[in-house]
């Protein structure tokens, strides 16, 4: 008998099929001799939508909420039925014995394959497809260690609960909220705490008041130090009193009154994991969350030099340290050559900042492959990508970063003042690479590093000059993705109850691989705008914190889900008891929208431009091509770019109007859940244009 093996892209199918001599090519799938090799695109399953359960739900009422099916239903995705019709068909061929699922080893592609089970009605055995990397040897491999597939049942249904949990809380509160105040409006549990993190930080920016102070520094001919009071301050908030310092000390002789030399040691930095790896890319280069994640998927499926990206550990397991001698010799050409060298000539030990069994769950870190190098086959977008790996990769592999650190202190008149310099022992490390810290804004009160030559306790200085420098006292920087991506990942801070701060410090808001997809969400809803780095709340934006339930915009909820989650996964909670208690909260939720009788919103971005289709006033919005006008009707949703009208390339139409109002009925519930309303429009429209020559100016 043959085995049916699933997996979740194409492109994966097609590497899987090729290692194992799935020659011959069929519609929708790739047969050999012992196997053959089929594909999902995504997502061939979803959830049903709403009308799916009562027509009276293709339209949106506030009476007609909440939605509580008693049980979820599933169904095949139009835009894709064509694959699943062709999966559904091999899964009822009667020569295969066994089914390998081999969609993305994490939470998510393990829903994929079950749900398309489900509706294929695949009644026979399946076995899970486990692995980190993409490269023949790990593919082999892993077929011959393939593992049991009722021991994933858990991760399953640990899947399951998420996408029913976001289903019922989302689109309720996103119809409630929607219906209640006449304003596409959309929440959920990770993009609204997310959104008001970003709300919070504004509200602390512009109701900061800024404080001036002054610093001092003092020359002494060979050094410089800092004034620093007896708590430790550099800070002078009295211009007076700082010039009085200053005065009381130039031209006077202090004398060196402590003289300290310290070893001091700075271990390697940690593995990536891809919030870290898209924390950098952002620093570096300025991407965003969702370019890193793309350009990776690349480096891991097309060149196989990068192992699985969406991870979030930044450690390794025992089972790996053999094979690294053999991923530095892939990886050692080019400018590579001289970093690999001097570990290939040692053995290697890693210590436990580097493998650690205990904190790896489902894969480790991402590190480079055994595939061998080729530079010349990267673009330039993926050559920086994984440059940062593969020196990540070495640093870690590297000793500690050493010197000595001399801080003095110098007296005058009672006034003392600081200096601090260093001597490097050993670069280590930060001969490859330049650690994250270095990036990163220092602080304030930092003694700044200078060249000290040897001094002496006891010895005389005579100072030549005192500065007084006056500063002012700074709001907080506004997010970056970078910054946010790091508040997502640990927002422990804004939670009181300390099992919850634990639990959500394991999971954060959101995962690795959806904080991107976050983050333009928000963008595409209008909820942020990017300013350069800096990410922006729109008017919009604010106003929907404060029309959300409390407990739906603080970390809370996401850490009691990722809490049960976590427990159901691992078998020790019931997916049963999270439902329930989901379906009481979507209620409660619906509940409190229904009953606020003082809140209001106010859209402040009304043009002066009407609907061609309703003719209401048009909302002037930044979308990710410029300036558009959106209708605020939900029934209507006509939108069109700022030039006259044309939308996409297309001029506007009673037709484009049509079309747009019947999408917005299909597409309303998805758009909550990860569609951008925007693209699936203008996809639309270019789609039923396809056979006319389109209008450019």
């Amino acid at each position: 008998m043959k085995r049916l093996v699933l997996t979740e892209k194409p492109s994966v199918a097609r590497e899987i099929a090729r290692v194992l001599n799935c020659n011959t090519k069929g519609k929708g799938y790739f047969e050999g001799q012992q196997y053959v090799v089929t594909w999902a695109l995504g997502h061939l399953v979803t959830l049903a939508e709403p009308e799916d359960y009562d027509q009276k739900y293709k339209q949106w009422r506030l009476e007609d909420l909440p939605m509580i099916p008693p049980h979820m239903k599933l169904k095949i995705i139009r835009q894709s039925s064509h694959q699943f019709a062709a999966v559904k068909l091999l899964m009822q061929r009667s020569d295969f014995g066994e089914l390998v699922i081999a969609t993305d080893a994490g939470r998510e592609g393990e829903l994929v394959a079950r749900w398309i089970m489900a509706l294929a009605n695949w009644k026979k055995p399946y076995k899970r497809l486990w692995i980190s990397s993409q490269t023949d040897a790990a593919i082999r491999e892993g077929f011959a260690n393939l593992k049991p597939g009722a021991a994933y049942d858990n991760l399953f249904d640990a899947a399951a609960c998420r996408a029913e949990a976001d289903w019922l809380i989302g689109l309720n509160v996103t119809r409630a909220l929607t219906c209640k105040f006449n304003a596409q409006l959309t929440a959920g549990r990770v993009q609204t705490p997310t959104l008001a993190m970003i709300v919070q930080r504004e509200k602390e920016i512009k109701e900061f008041v800024p404080v001036d102070y002054w610093t001092l520094r003092a020359d002494f001919g060979d050094y410089f130090g800092d004034w620093r009071a007896p708590g430790g301050s550099g800070r002078v908030f009295d211009h007076a009193r700082a010039e009085e310092i200053a005065a009381k000390v130039r031209d006077q002789s202090g004398t060196i009154v402590e003289v300290k030399t310290e070893g001091k040691s700075e271990p390697p930095p940690l593995a990536y994991d891809l919030t870290e790896l898209q924390r950098d890319a952002n620093r570096r280069h300025g991407w965003s969350a969702q370019k890193t994640l793309e350009v990776l998927q690349v480096l891991y499926e097309r060149h196989k030099l990068v192992t699985y990206p969406r991870t979030d550990a930044r450690y390794i397991t025992a089972d790996i340290v053999p094979t690294l001698p053999a991923r530095l010799r892939s990886m050692g050409v080019g400018p590579y050559a001289q970093l690999v060298a001097p570990l290939l000539q040692k053995s290697l030990s890693p210590t436990r900042r580097f493998v650690d069994d205990s904190k790896v769950s489902d894969h480790h870190a991402i590190i480079p492959t055994e595939q061998p190098l080729q530079i010349g086959s990267l673009t330039a977008e993926e050559r920086n990508l994984y440059d940062l790996i593969a020196r990540r990769f070495v640093a870690v592999l590297s000793p500690a970063y050493t010197y000595d650190q001399t801080t003095l202190v110098t007296e005058v008149k009672g006034e003392r003042f600081y200096s601090r310099g260093r001597v490097v022992k050993n670069m280590g490390w930060r001969a490859v690479t330049a650690s994250t810290a270095d990036r990163e804004e220092k602080e304030e009160e930092a003694l700044p590093e200078q060249a000290l030559a040897q001094q002496q306790k006891g010895a005389v200085k005579k100072v030549g000059s005192c500065k007084v420098s006056k500063k002012q006292t700074k709001p907080p920087g506004r997010y970056t993705e970078a910054t946010l991506l790091t508040a997502m990942e640990s927002p422990g801070k804004l939670i009181e109850d300390e099992e919850l701060r634990e639990a959500v410090k394991q999971g954060g808001l959101g995962t690795p691989a959806t904080r991107a997809e976050i983050i333009e969400k928000l963008i595409g809803h209008f909820y942020v705008e990017r300013n350069g780095k800096e990410l922006v709340p729109t008017a919009k934006g604010i106003q929907l914190v404060d029309l959300v339930a409390p407990d739906l915009k603080t970390p809370e909820l996401t850490a009691r889900w990722e809490q049960s989650l976590a427990g159901i996964a691992k078998g020790k909670e019931s997916k049963v008891k999270f439902l329930a208690a989901i379906r009481q909260h979507a209620e409660e939720l619906v509940k409190g929208v229904r009953l606020d009788s003082t809140t209001v919103y106010h859209p402040d971005n009304v043009s002066k431009t009407k609907c061609p289709a309703c003719g209401k006033f048009m909302l002037l919005v930044n979308g990710k091509r410029g300036k558009m006008l959106i209708c605020p009707d939900r029934e209507c949703g006509h939108r069109q770019p700022v030039d006259e009208g044309r939308f996409g390339g297309f001029k506007s139409s009673e037709r484009d109007s049509r079309i747009n109002q019947k999408l917005i009925a299909q597409y309303s519930d998805q758009d909550v859940i990860g569609s951008n309303l925007g693209e699936l429009l203008q996809a639309a429209l270019t789609k039923s244009d396809s056979a006319k020559k389109p209008e450019h100016r």
